[in-house]
């Protein structure tokens, strides 16, 4: 990790213990000079999904919750422990769109940070295209606040909080 050019990902306090003793240890990890406690900045896996409408127009959803509330969205979220990122995209769509996932294409992967509680974390955002079993079932959920179909344009994906799902947006959309 570089210090210089990720001043802001350096923790200060460690996490075991609180000492205000945690430096840069290697490239990628923080260490607590007094208990030890060795933290390794790893990229958490999270899904976004791509769903169309007969039209093409791609569903974004509207955030309900920080970071980035009222922003746009791919629907998606992070992948649970022991979860395969497939599982994790059906249990997405069910929870955020009660939605029943026919079939997925995985698109490609893009790094991104997510801050919450003060806290940056690294994701690795894995991007599938699906189709659902039916578009008729739609409702928002979980921590979706509503959702509606976009043609993609720059004005839209300007409306999008996280530069991940900006960058899947242009790569995909546009």
């Amino acid at each position: 990790m570089n210090e210089d050019k990720y001043p802001q990902y350096i923790m200060k306090f460690c996490p075991r213990c609180g000492a205000n003793s945690f430096v840069k240890y290697g490239e990628k990890a923080c260490k607590c000079d007094s208990c030890g406690f060795v933290y390794y900045f790893n990229a958490a896996t999270a899904v976004a999904v791509i769903i169309r409408d007969e039209n093409g127009r791609v569903l974004l959803t509207r955030r309900a919750f920080e970071p980035c509330k009222g922003t746009l969205d791919l629907p998606g979220g992070f992948v649970d422990p022991l979860e395969s990122a497939e599982n994790a995209v059906r249990r997405e769509i069910k929870e955020e769109l009660g939605l029943s996932v026919t079939n997925m294409t995985y698109l490609g992967s893009f790094p991104n940070t997510y801050l919450y509680g003060g806290i940056v974390y690294f994701t690795c955002d894995l991007v599938f295209e699906v189709e659902v079993e039916t578009l008729q079932e739609i409702h928002a959920m979980d921590d979706v606040d509503a959702f509606a179909f976009y043609e993609i344009t720059e004005d839209v994906v300007a409306k999008v909080g996280a530069e991940s799902i900006k960058n899947i947006l242009r790569k995909f959309c546009l």
